[in-house]
């Protein structure tokens, strides 16, 4: 069994909770029902606070406000080089803040402090530093017409943008959303995740110091049936980017289509393979699959759940990876000798559970783990399986929990294979020392990103997204950009040329 760490926020003194209101143009505010909702601490269970529960009312209020903000404000008519500015301001305000911020994403989402103090959230707020330096640089071309007529294009902002983000990475989510659409110049509202609304409206709070105009950015605490449903189907949004379940993506592409027709991007689920090969630097081989699928108690979208070793070391690896899976310390996030807190609340908690039994059922071997640890809270055992097949629920479905399949496979090509059986694209991993072997795996799988002899290798300069049912646009790096602009096309006729 994992060990158990004790530790509870001890003498760190946890700040009182400062917003929780819905932010909308530019002002903390009551949902318009008076409603409100509790959000839970997932290391007990218990109440952390009430926070205003957002409505189809409330997200015409943050709509109306976003667009009399995009078609009269001047945030859209500013230079990239004044926006940019303020985002490096709405940055540097992120770092003063840094710990204040890391513990509401501990206390909401169960997330390890200590990483998110020098992960999550610095990383926030280089990313928008990166949208800021590329604010400046959004430029058109100049086309070469074949008749007497010049033309160029203009990358104009897409207008009133719905962000909807999950629990897993609040931070680094919000960031990722905001960043790229406040760059390009457009305006929006965001729903956070109604488990974890805490960071998302202290964010809200920077970006009103750091000037932001009101009405540029919009936060509605709410439950997806209703807030996000009311954003994915408002005629005057004009883009709707998603991140979350495949399941939940469908609803809100349908809702897209039969509103308004905005422009949709989601990412979405994953089944993600990590193939290790005979030739791979064997411990570095059992870190990374252990990291692949235990880091953030494994919900992650990228999560590398499918594990698949070359027979010649197989049975080894089982053995390695289980020793140390025993030795994982699941315990209080705020503990810095913690190395997986509590699943983010009692359903997923449930969820996870429930596919175990059902690995089980199917016959799968259970090596190690596969249990609840503690009396309270949501913590589960790293748990890893074998004799599985791509046949099995655990193989097929994305669990989003501490929870390996581990298979044996002989040649490169049934490794290829058995990666691509399976409904989802968005990462892969390929562990080798082959270069040959590097290069052709990583051009037959199809994912949308593949790391070599590394995993989690995630850059604000380096792009994201899925294949298949994992979705479609991609998150980080300049084509996060393109998401939020459109080209327009201008011609106009030249008269007495020397050249056209």
């Amino acid at each position: 069994m994992a060990t158990m760490t004790n530790g509870e926020a001890g003498s760190m003194k946890i700040p009182k909770i400062k917003f929780t209101k819905l932010f909308i143009n530019g002002e903390f505010v009551d949902s318009l029902s008076g409603k409100t909702f509790e959000t839970i601490d997932p290391r007990t269970g218990e109440v952390i606070t009430t926070v205003a529960e957002g409505q189809k009312e409330d997200v015409d209020l943050a709509v109306k406000a976003a667009r009399e903000a995009f078609d009269h404000g001047k945030w859209p008519r500013m230079s990239g080089f004044e926006r940019g500015r303020i985002l490096m301001k709405f940055a540097d305000l992120i770092d003063e803040n840094i710990e204040e911020i890391a513990i509401l994403d501990t206390l909401n989402a169960g997330k390890l402090l200590h990483l998110g103090k020098i992960l999550d959230i610095p990383q926030a707020a280089n990313t928008l530093r990166y949208y800021a330096g590329a604010a400046d640089k959004i430029h058109g071309k100049t086309l070469k017409l074949s008749q007497q007529m010049q033309g160029y294009t203009l990358l104009e902002p897409i207008g009133v943008v719905g962000h909807i983000i999950p629990w897993n990475f609040p931070s680094s989510m919000f960031a990722m959303k905001v960043g790229p659409a406040l760059a390009a110049g457009c305006t929006m509202i965001l729903k956070p995740a109604e488990q974890t609304p805490l960071s998302a409206l202290y964010y809200a709070h920077l970006a009103k110091l750091a000037g932001i105009p009101d009405g540029v950015l919009n936060v509605v605490n709410g439950f997806g049936s209703t807030a996000g449903a009311a954003i994915s189907s408002h005629m005057d949004i004009d883009k709707v980017s998603f991140t979350g379940s495949t399941e939940v993506g469908r609803i809100v592409m349908q809702a897209a289509a039969t509103s308004n027709l905005k422009v949709v991007s989601l990412e979405l689920g994953g089944k993600s393979p990590i193939i290790i090969f005979d030739d791979a630097d064997f411990e570095k081989a059992v870190d990374l699959a252990l990291m692949g699928i235990l880091f953030n108690k494994g919900e992650i979208c990228v999560a590398g759940s499918r594990v698949y070793v070359q027979e010649g070391i197989y049975d080894a690896f089982v053995k390695r990876a289980a020793e140390k899976a025993k030795t994982w310390v699941v315990g209080d996030p705020f503990d810095p000798s913690s190395q997986q807190g509590p699943q983010v609340d009692k359903k997923q908690f449930n969820k996870i559970l429930s596919y175990i039994e059902q690995g089980k059922k199917e016959g799968a071997t259970l090596v190690t783990g596969g249990k609840a640890v503690g009396e309270k809270g949501y913590y589960i055992e790293p748990t890893i399986f074998t004799d599985v097949n791509e046949d099995n629920l655990i193989v097929k479905d994305e669990i989003f929990g501490p929870v390996m399949s581990l298979m044996k496979f002989k040649t490169v090509e049934e490794a290829i294979e058995r990666a691509n059986k399976t409904r989802y694209g968005l990462a892969a991993g390929i562990v080798t020392n082959n270069l040959n072997i590097a290069n052709t795996v990583s051009r037959s799988i199809r994912a949308g990103v593949i790391w070599v002899n590394c995993y989690f290798a995630f850059d604000r300069d380096c792009p994201y997204g899925g294949y298949k049912m994992s979705g479609f646009g991609r998150d980080l790096g300049m084509e996060a950009l393109e998401k939020y602009l459109q080209t327009k096309a201008v011609v106009t006729p030249i008269h007495n040329s020397p050249w056209l």
